[in-house]
Parts: C-alpha cells; sequence; structure tokens
C-alpha cells in the first residue's frame, strides 16, 4: 500500500495544504495566510497544520514543499524576495527536525512541470519546458521525467538576464521600449516586460493609460487598437527569448503556467510567433496552456518523492 504523502504550496501570501494517497492525486485540505517574514512563525503554522489534519496520513509520512523561489537542494537554501523567513535557514533538516518526518521540496515552476509532463499536457514528452506567464517570467525543465535542477537551483530561468530590446518594429514603426530594472537587481530582464505586469508597463509607455492586464487583454479581444498594439509588441518582446530558450533545450512541447495560461487565444498567437524563429520547423501546437495552471504546484509536490 502507498502510503500517503503531505503537500504544501508555499506562496508569498498563502501556504495551499493536502494529502496524497496516490502520486498525482491531491485531496485539498487547507489554506492559510503565510507569516512570510518570521522563520518561528512559519514553521509553527506548518506544524499547526500537520497536526490539525494528522488523521489523513501516518506519522512518518513525508512533507512534499513546491514553493516560490529558488530551491538549492546542495546548499538546503531557498532564496524567495517575498519570504523572508527562509533567509539564513537550512529547510529541510530544519523542518525535518520541528517535524520529524522525511522532507522534499522544489520550485513551484519545477513542480507545475512535473506535474504536466507525467499527468498533464506535457505526458509522453521527454523534454518539457514549464513557461511561466504570470506577474512575471519563470521557468522549469523537466527530461525523461525527472527535474533538472542547475547550479544553485537555477534552470530554466529564461525571463532573467539582459536580455530585452530596446526597439521593435511594428507595421512598419519602430518602437522604443523601456529597460526596467529587474528586482533580481538587473536591467532589462524579460521578467519586466513579459508577464502580467510588463503587459501593463508596455500599455502605459505606449498609451500613458495604466489599465490592469486583464482590462488591456479584454480590450484586445474586443479590437481595441491600443490594446491590439500593446501585445502586438509584448508579443515581439516574448518571442525572441522563448525562441533562443527552445533552440538551446529543444522541448518537444512547452506548458504555459501562471495566469495568462487562461488566455488561450494569447498563447496559440505566442506559438506562431515562436515556431517561425525556431530551427526545427513544427506545425502542430508547441507551446500550449497546462493542464495544472492552478494547482499544479501540488500535483507536482505529490510527485517529488516518487521521483526522488
Amino acid at each position: 500500500m502507498v502510503k500517503p504523502i503531505i503537500c504544501a504550496d508555499i506562496g508569498g501570501s498563502f501556504i495551499k495544504f493536502a494529502v496524497s494517497e496516490k502520486p498525482g492525486q491531491i485531496q485539498f485540505l487547507d489554506k492559510i495566510a503565510n507569516p512570510a517574514d518570521n522563520w518561528q512563525a512559519f514553521s509553527q503554522a506548518l506544524l499547526s497544520l500537520v497536526n490539525k489534519w494528522q488523521s489523513h496520513y501516518k506519522s512518518d509520512s513525508a512533507l512534499a514543499i513546491s514553493t516560490t523561489g529558488v530551491v538549492d537542494n546542495v546548499k538546503d537554501t531557498v532564496f524567495a524576495g517575498n519570504i523572508a523567513a527562509f533567509r539564513g535557514h537550512q529547510i529541510k533538516q530544519e523542518l525535518s527536525q520541528l517535524l520529524k518526518r522525511p522532507v522534499y521540496i522544489a520550485n513551484d515552476a519545477d513542480c507545475f512541470t512535473l506535474a504536466e509532463t507525467h499527468l498533464g499536457a506535457g505526458k509522453n514528452h521527454p523534454i518539457v519546458l514549464g513557461a511561466i506567464i504570470g506577474t512575471g517570467v519563470g521557468g522549469g525543465l523537466v527530461i525523461h521525467g525527472q527535474i533538472i535542477e542547475g547550479r544553485g537551483g537555477i534552470t530554466a530561468e529564461w525571463g532573467h538576464g539582459p536580455i530585452t530590446r530596446t526597439e521593435v518594429a511594428i507595421n512598419g514603426r519602430t518602437i522604443h521600449l523601456p529597460r526596467v530594472r529587474c528586482g533580481c537587481g538587473q536591467i532589462g530582464c524579460l521578467d519586466t516586460l513579459g508577464g502580467a505586469r510588463g503587459i501593463e508597463r508596455l500599455h502605459l509607455h505606449l498609451h500613458q493609460q495604466s489599465l490592469t492586464s486583464q482590462q488591456i487583454i479584454t480590450l484586445y479581444k474586443q479590437a481595441d487598437v491600443q490594446a491590439e498594439l500593446t501585445i502586438k509588441v509584448w508579443l515581439a518582446v516574448m518571442s525572441e527569448p522563448l525562441a533562443l530558450t527552445l533552440n538551446i533545450l529543444g522541448p518537444s512541447i512547452v506548458v504555459v503556467g501562471g495566469g495568462l495560461a487562461s488566455e488561450p487565444e494569447l498563447i496559440a498567437r505566442l506559438d506562431d510567433k515562436v515556431k517561425a524563429m525556431i530551427l526545427n520547423p513544427i506545425d502542430s501546437p508547441l507551446i500550449v496552456p497546462g493542464m495544472f495552471h492552478q494547482d499544479g504546484g501540488l500535483i507536482g509536490a505529490s510527485l517529488l518523492v516518487e521521483r526522488a
């Protein structure tokens, strides 16, 4: 009989808590605010959740964590700008001692990509790139069913590096683009122009109009001229770095997670744009919305123990 696995998805604001009786299947149990600024409060919050729902698993069931941030399993650290509690702590070691059970941990983009590879849109594909297009831009990479963790926990982070163009040509018009300081400290990362906040920055830059990404996308669907221009510029900015990433990594599918995964028309346009730039021609969809962009973290976490 498979031993149940405890699953937690940790974000800057909330902790989602679930149990998995079988890898890939989860039963959602709870969601609480994350006391993200204090390690003692954070670890006690996890302990309280584990104790509260203990009837759903064994006393030695493993805890599998999906978390925002850079996960370095060699050094047993997590760097997350929005979770100060992690700083200076050996995450698995300390939580394992406190909770008296094995602890596994991976980045949430990696967990999403793992879930999509085994159960979702990336099933039966040998190399799967997870492209997170939410507030910003992130990524995960799974090859032959295993998460690839690079040096320091960095892999497939195609949203970072000072690579954004300073201008694009749209319908014969040259449009100059801003170079924005990124949260990672560099200037010109795709993360600043490529996600939902990027769409908003571009629209403000192009039209001196402050709208939310949802408002801009709604106007775009209504054939609004200004919103259409914003999306065309966004597609130009996004497609080149993604095409380069595909040429380097060679995935046979890219599964999109994050908030913009719920905009299939937008993802289809990005797919067409990118396929026109890559070296290996392909007629079928290459960049597709993931099936688990809502609970991919928890579902992927449920697979961590089996894949360790």
